[in-house]
C-alpha cells in the first residue's frame, strides 16, 4: 500500500539539496536572484559563489530549496518567482525575511504535502503509520517503495536523504549551526523520543499555524485530490496529503478549524455535522492568496 501513496507518473526525488537543509535566509537570497528572470545556470555558474556569498554546491542547494518550497519555479526555460514567492519575498511582500510563523507553515506545506522535490518529506508525514520511528525504519520502507515502482535510488541515497530530513526538521542544541539556522526545525514538528536513534512527530493543535494558512492548505489538497463539493472531517484529518497529516494535527484541533471556516471564508465553505456525518461543503469560491494575505498582520512593516 506504500506504493499507492505517489501517483502513477510520480518519479522519486531523493538529491538534489547537496546534503543541506534549508538555511534561514536562502529564499530571499534565491528569490531576489530571480525576481526579474534568470538563466537555468543561475545557481551554478562561476559567479554564484560572489552572488550568494556561500560555496557552489550550496548555491546549488538553495535553488533546490527555493523550488520545492514553491517561491520560485522553472518556466520558459528561465527562473522566475512563483506567484506565492513574488506575494511574501519581494522587498515589499508580506514576509521578505521570514519573520511570520506563517511563512514557515507555508513552506512546511510545499514540502511535506507534495513529493516532487522532496520524496522523503513527504512520505515520512504521510506514509509512516507510527508516530515514533528511526532512520533505519524510514529507509527500509522508502527502499521499498523504490523497488516496487522501479525508481532509480541506492540504499546510500535514501540515507543521505533521510539524514537532511532530520537534520531540517529537528532542532539539535548540540549542533549550533543547524540549529541556529534550519527553518523547518522552528516548526517543532519532529522531535528526538529516546535512545537509539528514534524520532516522533509532535501532534497537536499547533496554536502558531495561521487560519488562513490552514484554509489554503485544504482548498490546495481540495484540488489536488479531485474531491467534490463536500469532504469530511475525517477525510481532512488523516488522507495522505491532507492537512490533518502534513500538519500533525489531532483530529478534535482539525475539526475546531472546520467549524471555523464558514466566518474565515465569508460563507463559502460550510460546517455540517448530521447524524454523526462532519463535513466541510464548498457552497462558494474562495481565494486561497487572499487566505495567506489574512495570515499576516495588518501592520506589518513593509521593507523599504
Amino acid at each position: 500500500m506504500r506504493e499507492s501513496l505517489f501517483d502513477g507518473d510520480t518519479r522519486g526525488q531523493f538529491a538534489g539539496h547537496e546534503t543541506f537543509p534549508l538555511r534561514l535566509l536562502w529564499l530571499k537570497k534565491a528569490y531576489d536572484a530571480v525576481e526579474g528572470g534568470a538563466s537555468l545556470g543561475t545557481f551554478q555558474e562561476q559567479s554564484a559563489i560572489a552572488r550568494f556569498g556561500v560555496g557552489r554546491n550550496m548555491a546549488v542547494s538553495m535553488r533546490y530549496w527555493a523550488m520545492a518550497s514553491g517561491m520560485i519555479e522553472e518556466a520558459d526555460k528561465q527562473l522566475q518567482p512563483t506567484e506565492l514567492g513574488a506575494l511574501v519575498l519581494s522587498d515589499s511582500g508580506l514576509d521578505p525575511y521570514i519573520e511570520r510563523a506563517a511563512t514557515v507553515w507555508l513552506v512546511h506545506w510545499a514540502v511535506a504535502s507534495n513529493s516532487r522535490f522532496t520524496t522523503t518529506a513527504y512520505y515520512a508525514f504521510n506514509g509512516l503509520a507510527a508516530i515514533e520511528f528511526d532512520p533505519s525504519t524510514l529507509i527500509d520502507e522508502l527502499m521499498s517503495v523504490v523497488e516496487a515502482r522501479g525508481w532509480r535510488a541506492t540504499r546510500g541515497t535514501l540515507k543521505r536523504d533521510v539524514e537532511v530530513f532530520l537534520r531540517s526538521y529537528v532542532r539539535r542544541e548540540d549542533n549550533a549551526e543547524d540549529a541556529a539556522e534550519s527553518l523547518l526545525s522552528e516548526l517543532g514538528l519532529v522531535r528526538e523520543a529516546r535512545l537509539g536513534g528514534w524520532h516522533e512527530f509532535v501532534r497537536g493543535p499547533k496554536p502558531s499555524l495561521p487560519d488562513g494558512v490552514f484554509a489554503y492548505a485544504l482548498a490546495d489538497f481540495w484540488r489536488r485530490s479531485g474531491a467534490p463539493t463536500a469532504m469530511t472531517a475525517e477525510q481532512v484529518c488523516y488522507t495522505p496529503g491532507s492537512p490533518g497529516r502534513v500538519f500533525k494535527l489531532d483530529e478534535d484541533s482539525v475539526v475546531t478549524r472546520l467549524m471555523g471556516l464558514e466566518a474565515a471564508t465569508g460563507g463559502a465553505w460550510i460546517w455540517t455535522d448530521t447524524a454523526g456525518l462532519r463535513q466541510i461543503q464548498r457552497v462558494g469560491d474562495i481565494d486561497p492568496i487572499e487566505c495567506i494575505r489574512n495570515s499576516y498582520p495588518r501592520s506589518v512593516t513593509i521593507a523599504a
